[in-house]
């Protein structure tokens, strides 16, 4: 019997050889980052440049792949380093074999990441050296002390946040000003750390709060802004309800400090949240001088507190409307002027009042501005709107049925979420291309003055995104307000069951009008300051057309002209200096389509 052969041993080759079997030299790289801009870092940062570049050069077998640096930026999140970025993208298509770093903590502070990284580079046959911690991933006991020493680098920033979290909350408890982000109506120094009533945007915030207890809703609210020609903080000329309602919630506006209002949930992603009593807030009265006093700001929280009640039930079965106080609001214009109607008192002695509309020129600047507009009762306008609607739909079912249909279609067909993602898509390929820029920078292989013109041209296409997406954010609120008219108009058309409204009912009048234009001139020409003209939505416009011949293109076309009952008392000229008291029973109604 044959005695059992001796076991050979074949040796392993090394993974971390100097220099690959081709003889070609090792393209070796270093990666440096320091994360903050201070005098002491800056310093450390050129050295550890300086050392690697010199580190590489010196060795006979390797060659330089090139230093990848970041200055001033943190290492939780690695694709927040554009050049770590950079370098991760040139080793994964070839051009490096080794990639030596200082530490650890300078790789990365983040144990999924520096793993996840590690493995990729692994597969490619691109190992990397951490020299404080004497690791090499070549070597088999590599990724087992990177599993043990990333976790304690990720600890130390976790509890490096835990700190600043405490340093903040003492700062805070001392009543100073932390992290203070710009608001409406405000400036603030950054020297001082003193904010400042800004005169000219504070009367746009002690408008929102007048009309806001005047009874108008948010929505209506931001079309009054938009008239006035009134900006957002970000310039941007269209007002989102969520804008406004965070303007009245401001505490800042009554001369209070509320910080604390969001926290950082977890310190590797940088997540924040608002808080809802996760972590302490830190309340100051007093803080700074107020754009509204304490008591409209107060009212309009009631206020606020009550129209957020989600429309509660009254107990005979109908909804509360807390929304909107004045159906009319920002829907009414004058025929002559142009300008918006505001509501008002009138009164006539001790015991005879009623409300009005009347042209906002002829109220604040004088009869001389807009000599033919006259006040119109309100009542009279939800009556005529009552006459219109009766006349045009009638007890046309088939009619109701074919307008809810046809809003339903075309807000079906809406491309706004279509929109909202490529506006996305392009403002990360904004954030993206300045990241890649600031890399070429640091590496030198872009100069200071085309990194400034590069990064300029991206500034201003950010900005238009910016803006276009503040666009996107109204036309949504629009839609979703729009949406919400048609449920109340179809639950409103449900219940009275296809038959004529025999008084005002604001959902349908919601759901159909457009404006009304309060105003105009007679067959004749002459002004008649009592005419009014209902421009009904663009749903009307398809259902009424076949009757009406084609009228797609035009603006505001008349589709129907009466005469509404109103017995009222005008006054006829006679002369240049007189005039004649007259009594009449009709009013001209025009029934228009917005086919715009």
């Amino acid at each position: 019997m044959e005695e059992q052969g001796q076991v050979q041993i074949i040796k392993a080759k090394k993974l971390a050889k100097e220099v690959a079997d081709s003889g070609r030299k090792l393209r070796v790289a270093a990666y440096c980052r320091v994360s903050t801009t201070s005098d002491e870092q800056i310093d450390s940062f050129n050295s550890q440049m300086t050392y690697y570049k010199t580190l590489i050069e010196s060795n006979p077998n390797w060659v330089n792949a090139g230093i990848y640096a970041d200055e001033g930026i943190t290492g939780t999140a690695a694709e927040k380093r554009p050049d770590f970025m950079r370098m991760i993208t040139d080793a994964m298509q070839g051009r490096i074999d080794v990639i030596l770093v200082k530490s650890l903590s300078r790789f990365a502070r983040n144990t999924v990441d520096t793993l996840n990284y590690v493995r990729a580079l692994k597969e490619k046959k691109v190992y990397v050296r951490f020299e404080e911690e004497h690791i090499d991933t070549a070597t088999e006991q590599g990724e087992l002390l990177i599993t043990v020493l990333s976790s304690v680098a990720q600890q130390e920033v976790q509890n490096t946040s835990e700190h600043v979290k405490k340093g903040l909350s003492m700062m805070m408890s001392k009543g100073d000003l932390v992290g203070f982000n710009s608001c409406l109506g405000y400036n603030y120094d950054e020297k001082t750390k003193k904010i400042t009533i800004n005169e000219k945007e504070a009367e746009i915030i002690r408008y929102i709060f007048k009309r806001y207890l005047e009874g108008i809703g948010t929505t209506v609210l931001a079309r009054e802004l938009g008239q006035h020609g009134w900006k957002t903080k970000y310039g941007s000329a269209h007002w989102c309800d969520s804008t406004i309602l965070g303007i009245l919630k401001n505490e800042k506006y009554k001369g209070d400090l509320l910080q604390g209002k969001t926290f950082t949930v977890d310190p590797i992603t940088k997540k924040r949240l608002d808080n809802r009593g996760e972590s302490d807030k830190f309340y100051l009265t007093n803080h700074h001088e107020p754009i509204v006093s304490v008591d409209e700001w107060e009212r309009a929280n009631a206020m606020l507190q009550k129209r957020s009640y989600v429309r509660r039930l009254n107990p005979d079965g109908t909804r509360s409307r807390f929304s909107r106080t004045y159906p009319f609001s920002s829907l009414l214009e004058c025929g002559f002027c142009g300008k918006p109607l505001s509501r008002r008192s009138w009164r006539s002695g001790k015991n005879y009042e009623k409300t009005i509309w009347q042209c906002m020129g002829y109220a604040k600047d004088g009869k001389h501005t807009c000599p033919n507009s006259k006040g119109i009762p309100e009542e009279e306008i939800g009556n005529a709107f009552v006459d219109a609607y009766n006349r045009v739909v009638g007890s046309d079912s088939t009619f109701l049925e074919d307008f809810i249909q046809k809003s339903e279609d075309y807000l079906r067909r809406s491309n706004l979420k279509t929109l909202f993602g490529q506006n996305e898509r392009k403002l990360k390929d904004c954030q993206t291309r300045m990241d890649q820029i600031a890399g070429l920078l640091v590496d030198g292989q872009l100069s200071q003055e085309a990194y400034d013109r590069k990064f300029k041209e991206i500034s201003i296409e950010k900005g238009k995104l910016q803006k276009e997406k503040e666009e996107l954010d109204y036309k949504g609120d629009t839609e979703a307000n729009a949406i919400k008219n048609l449920e109340a108009f179809r639950k409103a058309a449900v219940e009275h069951n296809g038959k004529k409204m025999d008084s005002f009912m604001p959902e349908i009048f919601d759901a159909c009008v457009e404006k009304i234009i309060v105003g105009g001139k007679d067959d004749a020409g002459n002004p008649d300051p009592y005419m009014m003209t209902f421009v009904f939505k663009k749903g009307f416009g398809p259902t009424l057309q076949s009757e009406k011949g084609d009228l797609q293109g035009k603006s505001h076309t008349p589709i129907l002209t009466f005469d509404h009952f109103w017995r009222h008392v005008t006054f006829v000229p006679m002369g240049d200096a007189e005039r004649q008291k007259v009594q009449k029973d009709f009013i001209r109604i025009v029934v228009a389509v917005d086919f715009s």
